[in-house]
């Protein structure tokens, strides 16, 4: 592909520029950091909030576990926002800025040029990830115990894939549609359509939703079902690489 270590170059220091890559990190630190604080502290604040009226509700034990549960319920929701919110102008923001036109009149493929976008938007994903999972680690180890390092690397490596898959779904919206406020909001439509659609547990074992219970296992030391593992890492693989497919398509039909 002409053009995409260029073009990679460029996305890159764009997104430090503009301060894409600071404000996501910052977001993601803070995540990392809530997490285990709410594991440790939520159920002594309901406890002292509710008084009598908490005997017999569920609340979660603060304990690493706990943690591990808030952090993936984190990074699910404020993760998959921020991760749809950096695709969504991808695109369409250079297409109203008219600098793809410009980029696009130099000897540089349109393949190159999503493919750089892409890339991109994963090293500042994992990036960020890396960031929020490492202070969370940090702060289970200090308000409870020791935690596998190697668990905790592979539910960095399967979260990153999940926010990945909004990600890739969101620059597909993007390219085919040419519009920022239209990608947002198909972005966050699929977000929710898959989140409804993995209630059907069959349907789940290949969502990225479906990395969730195996990441919370492999981080937590308990078994893992490694049937269901593979087939949600292939499954959401194969989601990014379609959504990357279909944003090469989108963008080949369009006129600049």
């Amino acid at each position: 592909m002409i053009g995409f270590w260029v073009l990679l170059r460029k996305e890159l220091v764009e997104a430090w520029r503009t301060r894409r890559l600071p404000l996501v990190a910052i977001l993601f630190v803070l995540i990392g950091l809530i997490s285990p604080l709410t594991a440790k502290y939520l159920p002594d604040i309901l406890k002292a909030a509710l008084g009598d009226q908490a005997t017999g509700l569920p609340i979660p034990l603060p304990d690493a576990a706990a943690s591990v549960g808030q952090l993936q319920k984190n990074l699910g929701q404020l993760g998959a926002l921020a991760a749809i919110a950096l695709a969504m102008g991808a695109v369409s923001g250079e297409l109203d800025r008219g600098t793809a036109a410009l980029v696009l009149a130099q000897p540089v493929a349109r393949p190159a040029f999503l493919t750089a976008k892409l890339v991109a938007i994963a090293i500042v994903l994992a990036a960020a990830t890396l960031l929020s999972v490492g202070v969370a680690w940090v702060y289970t180890v200090l308000l409870f115990q020791m935690q596998p390092v190697g668990g905790w690397a592979v539910l960095f490596a399967l979260n990153w894939l999940s926010l990945l898959a909004w990600a890739g779904l969101t620059l597909w919206a993007s390219s085919a549609t040419g519009s920022t406020t239209a990608a947002a909001g198909l972005g966050f439509v699929a977000f929710i359509a898959i989140s409804v659609a993995a209630v059907i547990p069959t349907a789940d074992r290949w969502l990225p939703t479906g990395l969730v219970n195996p990441g919370f296992s492999i981080a937590t030391g308990a078994a893992v079902d490694e049937a269901r593992l593979a087939t949600a890492i292939a499954g959401t693989a194969i989601l990014v690489a379609v959504s990357a497919v279909g944003s090469i398509a989108s963008f080949r039909r369009r006129e600049l």
